[in-house]
C-alpha cells in the first residue's frame, strides 16, 4: 500500500475488513463533512462585521488551544521535523485557509472550494513542467475535464460574473495545497521513522496561529461581533455557536477523523469520499445560506470533481499519485504514516 508507517494501511488492528473498512468509510465521511461545513458557518460571521483573516485566527488559535496536549505529547517533533511542521503551518493550516476564508467575503462558498479543488490538477501541472516527469493520458484528461468544469462553474460566457479578486483568493488557497502536496511528498518515504499525524496536525496549527497572529493583528479584532448574533439566511444565530462549529468541527473533528479514515480505508477510497466535501459544502451553502448555482454551475461543479479525481489517481508518481487523496488531511496521513 501507498501509504508508509510503522503501522500502515493493512497493519492497522483494524486492516481492510469489513467492519473497518465500514468505520473508515464513516469517519471519511464525518471528515467530508465537518470541513464541508466550514465556510456555510464562517461566511455568516464575515458578513456579520469580522474579517476574514480574524475569522481564520480565531479558528486556527482555537483548533491549536484544544490540540496542545498532542502537541505536548509529540514535543520531539520540533527538533526532528521542524521543516515539515514550519511547511504544513505555513500552507496547509495558514495559507488554504487564509486565502480560502477571504474568497468567502467576495465569492459563493461552492465556487470556491470548487476552485479550490484544482489542486490536484495543478500538482499534476507541477510534476510534468517543474520535475519534468511524465504523466499518463487519463490524468492529462483530468486536467482538462477539471479546467473546463471550472470554465462552467464561473460562467466565462458571462464574462466571469464573479468577483475577479475573489476568484484569485481561491486561486490561491489551491496554490497552496499543491505546495503543501509537494512538501508532503519529500517525506513520503520515511517509513519506521515517519512522524505522528495528529502531532503533525497539532503543531502545524501553532505554527500557523503563530504566523496569522502576525498577519490578522487579533488585537484589532471587533471582538463585541462574537457576543451578538449571525444571519443564517433569515435566521439569527449566536456567534460564538457558528465559531464552536468552526473549532471543533471544521477543523478538529474535521483533521482528526481525515487522519483516522486513511488508516482504515485504501487511498482511493479515501479519496473519493474526500471529493464529497465539495459537494456537501456547495449542498449547505444552498439549503442554509441560500446561495443557489443554476444548472451550468452544477454540472460543472461535478465536472471538476470527477476531472479533478481522475488526474490526480492517474499520476504514474510524484506527490498527487502516490495516494491519490486530495484533501490535505489524507495527504497528511500519507507521509506522516500511523504509529
Amino acid at each position: 500500500m501507498p501509504v508508509q508507517a510503522s503501522q500502515g494501511s493493512q497493519g492497522s488492528p483494524t486492516g481492510h475488513g469489513s467492519q473497518g473498512r465500514g468505520f473508515g468509510l464513516g469517519l471519511a465521511l464525518l471528515s467530508a463533512v465537518a470541513f464541508g461545513g466550514s465556510g456555510v458557518a464562517a461566511k455568516p460571521l464575515i458578513e456579520a462585521g469580522l474579517d476574514p483573516l480574524h475569522v481564520v485566527w480565531l479558528r486556527v488559535a482555537g483548533a491549536a488551544l484544544v490540540m496542545l496536549p498532542v502537541a505536548w505529547r509529540h514535543r520531539s517533533l520540533v527538533r526532528d521535523r521542524p521543516a515539515l511542521l514550519a511547511g504544513f503551518g505555513l500552507l496547509a493550516v495558514a495559507g488554504v485557509q487564509a486565502c480560502y476564508f477571504a474568497a468567502l467575503s467576495r465569492i459563493p462558498v461552492g465556487v470556491a472550494l470548487l476552485i479550490e479543488y484544482l489542486a490536484p490538477a495543478l500538482v499534476l501541472g507541477w510534476v510534468r513542467f517543474v520535475q519534468r516527469k511524465p504523466v499518463t493520458r487519463a490524468a492529462a484528461f483530468g486536467v482538462v475535464l477539471a479546467v473546463g468544469g471550472l470554465a462552467c462553474v464561473v460562467e466565462v460566457w458571462a464574462g466571469l460574473g464573479f468577483d475577479a479578486v475573489g476568484l484569485v483568493l481561491a486561486l490561491c488557497a489551491a496554490c497552496c495545497q499543491v505546495g503543501y502536496f509537494v512538501l508532503s511528498d519529500q517525506g513520503s518515504d520515511a517509513g519506521d521513522d515517519a512522524p505522528h499525524p495528529l502531532g503533525v496536525i497539532a503543531y502545524g496549527l501553532l505554527v500557523g496561529t503563530a504566523v496569522l497572529t502576525v498577519v490578522a493583528r487579533p488585537w484589532g479584532m471587533d471582538w463585541q461581533v462574537l457576543a451578538g448574533s449571525a444571519d443564517l439566511d433569515g435566521s439569527a444565530v449566536p456567534a460564538w455557536v457558528l465559531l464552536g462549529w468552526i473549532v471543533l468541527l471544521a477543523t478538529v473533528v474535521a483533521y482528526v477523523t481525515g487522519v483516522l479514515a486513511v488508516r482504515r480505508l485504501s487511498p482511493q477510497v479515501a479519496g473519493v469520499v474526500a471529493c464529497l466535501e465539495a459537494v456537501i459544502a456547495t449542498a449547505l451553502a444552498w439549503v442554509v445560506l441560500g446561495e443557489h448555482l443554476s444548472a451550468p454551475q452544477i454540472v460543472g461543479g461535478a465536472v471538476v470533481l470527477v476531472g479533478a479525481f481522475i488526474a490526480q489517481s492517474a499520476t504514474p508518481g510524484g506527490p498527487a499519485g502516490k495516494d491519490a487523496v486530495p484533501s490535505p488531511e489524507t495527504e497528511l496521513a500519507r507521509s506522516g504514516g500511523a504509529a
